[in-house]
């Protein structure tokens, strides 16, 4: 299969600059999977959707202010390095600009100087590996000398950096938002747990994956980067009961799915546990862990959007995309949502 498969045009005006006013205000297409039909709707409708004893899994994880710009030690010109994830106490795998100026030994200073970056090393795909020399408590540092990153198709300025983070985000460490839990407000949650579905937190930290482009034609020879994920045993319990009594497992994101999919066994079953994950889903995957998908609409030729179409079938999510173009949905991060059941 191969990467041209999942390609669209997309007008460049319906690509989402900034959230709208209100979180639950987004468009809804729902796409049966089974037939390839499509029925338009709004997000605040998506209750209606869910069936008690469903359980709806939401992914924590809170974006860190992971955006550093500071000035060459050498030269004083800027600098931007984007943390990805954790390797110690001082070091840090990043994305860094202008990467052509910042090799090994190169060093960027931060703020008044109160934080130094420095390169150590150059990683298989470009990133590097970063140990930073600071006084006092790094997060409270990068707190505040860091910004919250936004994808690169987002050119305008966030007045509100909580509006790229979900109302339920809880553990730090994530380089991107799992936007498909924008749209959720804490009335939406509370009327969706009322209806008798279960809400269920799992962790999975996005990382270096979504901003990784695919490189090579033949989707098998393409490599996903290693994101960390933890799933509670009680989280494990609450869903294995709910496929047991009949309910949907319904992923709210790529990011939930992906965990799932990564931690059930061939029968479906949910262990709990912790670990890095890099399982890249496309057409031909058979899905173990869940029943439906709660989405955004994604970028073409993006492995994000392979998943959504080994789950849905290519044929109907790119009909479905046609259809979203056709009627002026908004598109990716701060677009509308799409639910695949």
């Amino acid at each position: 299969m191969l990467v041209g498969e999942f390609d669209y045009e997309l007008p460049e005006e319906l690509i989402a600059q900034e959230p709208l006013p209100d979180r639950a205000q987004s468009r809804l297409l729902v796409l049966k999977k089974e037939t390839g039909a499509v029925e338009h709707r709004h997000f605040r409708q998506f209750p209606a959707l869910l069936s008690a004893g469903d359980a709806l899994v939401l992914n924590n994880t809170r974006v860190m202010p992971a955006r550093l710009i500071g000035r060459k030690k050498t030269g004083g010109g800027l600098a931007e390095i984007l943390l990805l994830h954790r390797k110690d106490a001082a070091c840090w795998e990043a994305l860094v600009r202008p990467g052509r100026r910042l090799r090994p030994g190169a060093q960027v200073i931060f703020g008044e100087g109160e934080l130094t970056a420095t390169i150590l090393e150059v990683l298989p795909g470009g990133g590097r590996l970063v140990e930073f020399a600071y006084q006092g408590v790094f997060e409270e540092i990068l707190d505040r000398l860091g910004e919250v990153p936004l994808p690169p198709y987002i050119r305008k300025k966030l007045r509100d950096s909580e509006r790229y983070q979900t109302v339920y985000a809880k553990e730090e460490g994530s380089a991107a938002a799992p936007t498909a839990g924008l749209h959720f407000t804490p009335e939406l949650l509370a009327e969706i747990r009322e209806r008798g579905v279960r809400l269920v937190e799992i962790t999975l930290h996005v990382g270096l994956g979504t901003f990784r482009p695919v490189k090579v034609e033949d989707l098998r020879q393409h490599r996903m980067h290693s994101e960390y994920y933890h799933v509670s045993p009680e989280a494990a319990q609450v869903l294995n009961r709910c496929r047991a009594q009949g309910g949907r497992i319904v992923a709210v994101g790529t990011t939930s799915c992906r965990t799932l999919e990564t931690v059930a066994d061939d029968d479906g079953l949910i262990r709990p546990g912790s670990g890095w994950t890099d399982l890249f889903i496309y057409p031909g995957y058979r899905f173990k862990a869940i029943d439906a998908l709660l989405t955004n609409f994604h970028l073409p030729r993006s492995t994000l959007l392979m998943l959504v179409s080994a789950f849905a079938g290519r044929e109907n999510v790119l009909a479905a995309y046609r259809e979203a173009v056709a009627e002026r949905y908004r598109f990716f991060s701060f677009g509308d949502a799409m639910f695949i059941c």
